[in-house]
């Protein structure tokens, strides 16, 4: 039988449970979400300036996202096991290298874990304002009220994750096809209407008018900036890796799951971000983003029927909470599997004899990013935490890229396991291009941190990253000493895949 097909039923074990479907939903309701309900229209006050250049900016983040996942797609067919990026740097690049990779993941993930469960709260209000519960509404802005709600949203599917991969996917499922079936009506309304429809709308309902400012000129630094912040609407897909030691036919199953998470949620990202710009002017975008955390379903508000705006927040705050499921089981796996390795507590490597899920990791998951929902609340500007996953992410996806790059020389027994695009040129100039792409994203992503007037350094993604990145290093050349005082033969362990 071969390992494809192969299910570990050994108590304390990971299981193959997870199919096609389900491995795609994961990676589809990790990167669907705050991208495009929310990332597309908070980014005019992130990146002021952009106006009318966000759409352009989103297609041209799409190229070292692309890139990326093949990248992932590739290592995933040689390397099916659980905490995939984890995995494929320290087999193919370097040990340390490895656990870089995927900390920086781990720790950009479970932030916007924490920022998600955040900023499912203003949806929340948006139904409210949209039924009229004025007096709801403003109860849901109450600080206290947002955290507590948050709270109990996150700790809720750490419970569904601890639950078993077969509860999990029959949650996710059903939830997505919901989540899509809702979103369709924003791209169906953004395309019904026009800005006139939304100017009447505005009028109407708040007694205003639309003051309207010329687009600014494109400015290359400005268009970078907002390519660099739309370009974590594309993270997710590499959720789909961490899972490979629950995928049924891996090989096969992850590469082509990634596949589908790209094409479907990107092809669903421009029409529905195209869909809401033609309708609601980017002038009056920006200047509500300047007051208030704007979402897609609440600017769409001005021009439908409370019916179909409370059935569109619905589907946000659906695509919202799909992301948290899948997250957590992302980042619990690469905890996992660093333990598994022995450079990391080996209490993370607890599976629950029964339902086969490493409860203490995903515990542990949960309780970082319980520290998302404190410090998006604290900073009063969700964004920092955005800031840090695409700070994590470039690095993550940069190093894969590099991992192709040197995989036949540092291991060269898995990069025969290749099956996915196995012509070494081609992989060769795919790997390259993206470690240019993504390395440029880096440092425009940088520079923009920290040249940003804040009110204090902790408000700055970047020292938070390096601080976090210093003590997990700690943590990794701590375990590692131990590792070798108790002799094992490290080149032995990091040049071959763990087991099943």
């Amino acid at each position: 039988m071969t390992e494809e097909h192969t299910k570990n039923t050994a108590e304390g074990a990971l299981k193959r449970e997870l199919g096609l479907g389900a491995l795609a939903a994961t990676g589809i309701c990790s990167m669907l979400g705050a991208s495009v309900y929310v990332v597309p229209f908070m980014i005019q006050r992130n990146v002021p300036g952009i106006g009318a250049w966000v759409l352009p900016a989103f297609l041209f983040a799409a190229l070292p996202a692309i890139l990326a996942a093949l990248a992932y797609a590739m290592l995933a067919s040689a390397m099916p096991r659980a905490g995939g990026s984890y995995l494929y740097a320290s087999r193919g690049l370097s040990p340390y290298l490895g656990f870089v990779a995927s900390f920086s993941q781990w720790f950009g993930l479970s932030i916007v874990i924490g920022v998600i469960a955040y900023i499912i709260v203003p949806f929340l209000r948006d139904v409210a304002l949209a039924l009229q519960w004025t007096e709801t509404a403003a109860l849901l802005e109450n600080g206290a009220v947002r955290v507590g709600l948050a709270l109990l949203m996150l700790w809720t599917f750490v419970g569904t994750n601890l639950l078993g991969s077969r509860f999990y996917a029959r949650t996710l499922i059903p939830l997505m096809l919901l989540m899509f079936s809702l979103g369709a009506i924003v791209v169906f309304a953004g395309f019904s209407h026009d800005p006139g429809d939304f100017v009447a709308g505005l009028m109407m309902r708040d007694e205003r008018a639309l003051v309207i400012t010329a687009n600014p000129e494109f400015d290359l630094g400005t268009f970078l900036a907002a390519a660099a912040i739309l370009f974590s609407s594309f993270i997710g897909f590499d959720s789909i890796a961490q899972a490979g030691g629950e995928a049924r036919k891996p090989r096969r199953n992850l590469p082509l799951a990634i596949a589908i998470a790209m094409l479907s949620v990107g092809s669903f990202y421009f029409l529905f971000t195209a869909a809401v710009y033609h309708t609601v002017p980017w002038q009056i975008v920006a200047q509500e983003s300047l007051q208030r955390d704007v979402t897609a379903p609440g600017l769409l508000s001005y021009v439908l029927p409370e019916v179909w705006a409370v059935a569109i927040i619905a589907g946000a705050a659906i695509a919202l909470l799909n992301d948290l499921p899948a997250m957590l089981l992302a980042v619990s796996r690469l905890m996992f599997a660093w333990a598994k390795d022995g450079i990391f507590p080996k209490a993370l490597k607890e599976v629950h004899p029964r339902r086969h899920t490493p409860q203490t990791a995903i515990i542990a998951s949960g309780v970082m990013a319980t520290f998302g929902i404190l410090g998006s609340h604290f900073a009063s500007d969700f964004f920092l935490g955005i800031d840090i996953m695409v700070t994590s992410m470039l690095v993550n996806f940069m190093l894969m890229c590099l991992t192709v790059i040197t995989l036949p020389r540092i291991n060269p027994a898995l990069a025969n396991k290749v099956s996915v695009l196995s012509h070494r040129p081609s992989q060769l100039i795919l790997a390259w291009l993206g470690l240019i792409m993504l390395a440029g994203f880096l440092l425009i992503h940088l520079r923009k941190d920290l040249s940003s007037e804040l009110s204090a350094w902790y408000f700055h993604s970047t020292p938070i990253w390096l601080i976090v990145m210093a003590l997990g290093s700690s943590i990794y050349f701590w375990e590692r000493n131990k590792l070798q005082k108790s002799g094992t033969e490290l080149n032995k362990l990091f040049r071959q895949l763990p087991p099943e």
